[in-house]
């Protein structure tokens, strides 16, 4: 096996062989109990310090793709019958729908692997700040992607996801438009999403006399919701306003669609000024909310949503580190009705 150093590039030499050397064993042209060379042969093969190898293959042993024997040199590992993976998840907030997506994840990863939880609250800082610290001690790096959607963030962003080997990257509920590689991904896709959702209730929305969608302005991905709602909208012939709080002017037969809704006080707001104009949620006027959590089938004597399936997410992501078979997958996104509409 022969192993190259790129002297064009910033990262270090040591990193550049462990990237290499955990590619050849999981791509199997490393087989298990395969000889690797002496730390003496890499060094004179790369003409590089003995000192950069032994990190090198220290790091790699830590790992566990790399079996050091005494008195016979380093081999690789069988890493099926190794210890269990090493998972670091990268989460931009922890919210009930965050909450849903994890314990589905780590219920179907099991014992079978050892997880990791940070929190990069949309912080590209962050973000580098854990790949900085943490880009060579774990087997995946999950990524939840949501950072802000300017061109020098998302550039930035890309930028930074980048460093991670396409093989130990998933990228969950959001995927980077055109990131190249064979990298995992589970994610939803706004804009077609909300077209999808609205149009399994479109029997219902066909009576509405209108809909109503509430939105604050700070909504990360409020404006690819909106092209969605106005496809449909046009479509379907039926007229639609777009809100920041809820409206005095309530009228009868107004479906409302609320994108920031976790019991906050948005969805509250609404509900108070339906109860004070003297109308029923239900049958004078109709509430669809933004995302699906348990919860939901209580409030309001049951609050209809349109949402990702979160716990299927988790799933889906935690199968492709325990199968070692990343693939890209559109995350189901439904309708559920219930008493509001």
């Amino acid at each position: 096996m022969v192993f190259k150093i790129d002297s064009q590039v910033k990262e270090p030499i040591y990193k550049q062989l462990i990237s290499q050397i955990e590619h050849a064993i999981h791509s199997g042209k490393l087989k298990a109990g395969e000889h690797i060379p002496s730390m003496n042969e890499l060094a004179a093969q790369l003409d590089i310090s003995r000192e950069t190898v032994k990190k090198t293959y220290g790091i790699l042993v830590k790992k566990g793709l790399v079996v050091p024997r005494h008195g016979k040199g380093f081999y690789a590992a069988d890493i099926q019958a190794a210890g269990h993976p090493q998972v670091l998840v990268i989460i931009d907030k922890f919210s009930v729908y965050k909450q849903i997506l994890f314990n589905s994840f780590a219920q179907t990863i099991g014992g079978r692997a050892e997880i990791t939880i940070v929190n990069h609250n949309q912080s590209l800082d962050l973000l580098e700040y854990y790949l900085n610290n943490y880009l060579d001690i774990f087997d995946y790096y999950v990524v939840t992607p949501h950072f802000p959607l300017d061109d020098e963030s998302q550039a930035r962003a890309r930028k930074q996801l980048s460093r991670i080997p396409n093989r130990k990257l998933i990228m969950l509920d959001r995927l980077l438009p055109d990131y190249p590689g064979q990298y995992g991904a589970v994610y939803q896709d706004f804009e077609n999403d909300i077209y999808t959702g609205l149009s399994q209730g479109l029997k219902s929305l066909g009576r509405t006399k209108n809909l109503r969608v509430i939105t604050l302005p700070s909504s990360l991905y409020g404006q690819h919701i909106r092209k969605g709602v106005e496809r449909f909208t046009t479509e379907y012939d039926i007229p639609v306003s777009f809100l920041t709080s809820a409206p005095d002017d309530i009228r009868p037969g107004d479906t409302f669609l609320v994108l920031n809704s976790q019991l906050d006080a948005g969805l509250v707001s609404l509900a108070r000024k339906c109860q004070a104009a003297g109308l029923t949620i239900g049958k004078d006027v109709f509430i669809i909310s933004y995302n699906e959590f348990e919860m939901n089938e209580l409030v309001l004597g049951g609050l209809t949503t349109v949402s990702a399936d979160f716990a299927e997410m988790g799933n889906l992501a935690a199968r492709m580190i325990l199968e070692r078979k990343p693939q890209v997958v559109h995350c189901p996104f439904r309708l559920t009705q219930r008493h509001t509409f």
